[in-house]
């Protein structure tokens, strides 16, 4: 009997498997999957294996010089590269090293005042304006706001652990006790939401690596749901499953740009905006560095250090001779 040959895995699916496999983001796997789309179709459809660095290079240029892009993004089109070069196809690229990464442009943060803060906070409501209270009270990114869950806060002690966060580090941070009661009052319709799904035969939520294999209940327990879910519904795009996931960060994105707005503010504030004003005002208070560093979970303090020159302090608290005169 002939033995049936069997189709090798298509070059993006070898990629999106190899992906999974290390367990990368959905984000992540979205991102590299488009940039290495883009990176064969400039080329006309030209198989990775037979380009070497006068293509990469060719592709990246492109990309900074017709597409305009920031340097972030022409560097995570290198990365998507990399990753395909390396991980997918096995192949040696001693030629990789000699390709120059585009220097990302040093600039310091945008920052709001106290006062502009109330303004902008004035202006939301809602699961979003929890949300972005939340986020200038405890110095969170937003998307470790939106995934956080019910038994990641620790509303006695008026501590947060935020799980998962940038480089897979966990960190505990303050609760604010001002919006105590408030998370008391919204729990109380998240879990009303969440008995209703479960009447439904649904109530399940997504769960980290292999968590939903090790314990087949755990995605219908209160402890794992979503501090802030979505308000329908959604299909998940690897399992096929429909869930409850948690609200998108772009309803907080657009929640924060319609009351910056409405304050009448001139400044780009976005939500990330308000992590920069939360480490500001620290300092500003007092707080050593050491501690502001502890709770944005930065790696190195080298990177909380930029938030004294928003200061104009520099450490050393420089006034100007203008201000003798």
């Amino acid at each position: 009997m002939k033995q049936i040959e069997q189709k090798k895995p298509k070059l993006l699916d070898q990629t999106r498997d190899r992906l999974r496999f290390l367990h990368y983001s959905i984000r992540t796997e979205e991102s590299y999957l488009q940039w290495i789309r883009r990176f064969i179709l400039f080329h006309h459809k030209c198989h990775p294996a037979e380009m070497g660095s006068t293509e990469v290079e060719a592709f990246l240029t492109w990309l900074a010089v017709e597409g305009n892009v920031a340097t972030a993004t022409q560097n995570q089109a290198l990365a998507a590269i990399l990753f395909l070069y390396r991980e997918v196809l096995g192949t040696e690229l001693p030629w990789m090293n000699d390709i120059a990464r585009a220097k990302k442009p040093r600039r310091l943060p945008v920052v709001l005042t106290t006062q502009e803060i109330l303004q902008v906070l004035q202006q939301t409501g809602g699961q979003t304006g929890l949300i972005l209270r939340l986020l200038y009270g405890t110095g969170m990114r937003l998307l470790e706001g939106c995934r956080l869950r019910i038994k990641d806060l620790d509303l006695a002690r008026n501590e947060i652990l935020v799980r998962d966060g940038k480089g897979q580090k966990d960190r505990v941070t303050m609760q604010p006790q001002s919006l105590v009661q408030i998370l008391r009052n919204h729990l109380e319709s998240v879990k009303a939401l969440h008995d209703a799904d479960l009447a439904a035969g649904l109530g399940a939520v997504y769960l980290p690596d292999a968590l939903a294999r090790k314990y087949p209940g755990a995605s219908r327990t209160w402890g794992w749901q979503y501090v802030f879910p979505a308000a329908g519904l959604s299909v998940d795009p690897r399992s096929g499953e429909t869930r409850r996931h948690h609200i998108e960060d772009q309803a907080v994105q657009r929640a924060m740009k319609k009351a910056i707005g409405i304050a009448g503010l001139a400044k780009p504030a976005s939500p990330h905006t308000l992590r920069h004003s939360f480490a500001t005002h620290l300092l500003e208070g007092g707080y050593d560095i050491r501690t502001v560093q502890e709770l944005l979970g930065h790696k190195d303090v080298s990177t909380t250090m930029i938030y004294t020159h928003v200061l104009n302090k520099g450490g050393r608290g420089v006034q100007s001779p203008l201000d003798r005169l």
